[in-house]
């Protein structure tokens, strides 16, 4: 073998070094993956665990507790599959237990875990992710549970499923509850009912009858869809972000159209909280969509070197589609003042420039550019106005360009 060959073949060394400092990312081989929560997350729930506590401790268990049985190779290759794992379950959750139990008899060593995990918050999620870990079977069949809820017709049914729930044990009920939450269509529904078997809507009734977890869940659900609005750019993924919206409206307004909330309250402090920081990153796209809509209409002051702007129509659109799910979901956040300029002015600039790009393709029918530009406004007009209303102004093009 060549010299050169020798220098770019890595060293045993250099391979275990990689693998230790690439990070996890399918935690315990996705086993508790039906109770994760992304980031950012301002509320900590008993139901879910963050992905950064959670590759943290997996991390940990791989490179300092279990490194003789679980493969680094495998990790890093992505081939390690919850069945493999699964034999080796029992073993690993009592290292897991061993290393707590000593941190917290001793301080040093105590010290000594958190360094390894690399935070407090890290340290402090080990006993929830013990909990998790021997509820494994039972997030399978809280997800299936929360599937099978969909199609339960009768609320008396739906009732008698919620109550076979281990409400008594609140850790338990918590994990389980939010592993189904991911899966229910209808949280109005599910509410609902609760509040049914509860006797009253307060707080302190739900809570008192064991279905606290109930309302823990859509909160952290709730939440878990903001960091869905996180991208930004013209290349957003929008659909996801709609999506994110209209989720958590449904989970919110299902919770403040139900539930009577104490002034002050841990619950109510919640739901404040996080309508404000879902409010505060829409609120600067609302304020883009004006400008994104009338840049990407509007044609060049010199018409020889008038050119499409494709970002621009994309931001654009994407700004139109955002704006209409903002109209369904507004009830759920604070952007009443914001939403109700956006939506009047980019309806007048709609018109205004959709009547320009008409009276253009009189006079230019073949300039391609403009009819992109007028497919473009067309299609903005059909979501911000109606199907009808964008029929109108295709006929109104088609007449335009048969007439010149």
């Amino acid at each position: 073998m060549s010299q050169a060959a020798n220098r770019s073949e890595p060293s045993t060394a250099v391979k275990a070094a990689a693998r230790a400092a690439k990070p996890a990312v399918q935690p315990f081989a996705g086993m508790l993956d039906p109770v994760i929560v992304e980031e950012p997350t301002m509320f900590a729930f008993k139901g879910s665990i963050r992905r950064s506590n959670l590759v943290a401790a997996w991390t940990w268990v791989c490179r300092d507790l279990c490194a003789d049985f679980i493969s680094a190779d495998e990790i890093a290759d992505g081939t390690l599959t919850a069945a493999a794992l699964e034999a080796n379950m029992p073993k690993v959750m009592a290292r897991i237990k061993d290393a707590v139990d000593k941190a917290n008899a001793d301080l040093e060593t105590g010290l000594r875990l958190r360094a390894m995990l690399g935070s407090d918050e890290a340290r402090a999620a080990l006993p929830q992710l013990l909990t998790a870990l021997r509820a494994r079977p039972l997030l399978v069949k809280a997800t299936a549970f929360g599937k099978a809820i969909n199609a339960i017709g009768e609320d008396s049914a739906l009732g008698v499923a919620l109550q076979s729930m281990p409400l008594n044990d609140p850790p338990l009920a918590a994990l389980l509850f939010h592993a189904a939450m991911r899966q229910i269509a209808n949280p109005t529904r599910l509410i609902t009912t609760v509040i049914k078997l509860s006797g009253n809507a307060t707080e302190a009734s739900v809570e008192r009858c064991g279905f606290g977890p109930v309302v823990e869940a859509m909160l952290a659900h709730a939440q878990n869809q903001i960091h869905l609005l996180q991208s930004s750019g013209p290349f957003a993924d929008v659909d996801l972000i709609c999506r994110g919206l209209d989720r958590f409206h449904r989970l919110v307004r299902a919770l403040t159209g139900y539930v009577e909330f104490e002034r002050g309250s841990p619950w109510a402090n919640v739901l404040a909280s996080l309508t404000k920081q879902v409010s505060e990153r829409i609120e600067p796209r609302l304020r883009e969509v004006v400008p994104d809509l009338n840049q990407a209409l509007r044609r060049g002051r010199d018409a020889s070197a008038d050119r499409l702007d494709n970002d621009k129509v994309l931001a654009a659109i994407n700004g139109i589609y955002l704006l209409a799910t903002v109209r369904e979901c507004r009830a759920s956040m604070a952007l009443n003042a914001v939403f109700d300029q956006a939506w009047s002015q980019s309806g007048e600039a709609l018109e205004i420039q959709l009547q320009r790009n008409l009276d253009f393709i009189r006079q230019t029918p073949a300039d391609p550019i403009i009819a992109a530009r007028l497919d473009a406004g067309i299609k903005m007009a059909e979501i911000r106005f109606n199907p009808e209303y964008a029929d109108t102004l295709r006929r109104a093009r088609a007449s335009a360009e048969r007439a010149s």
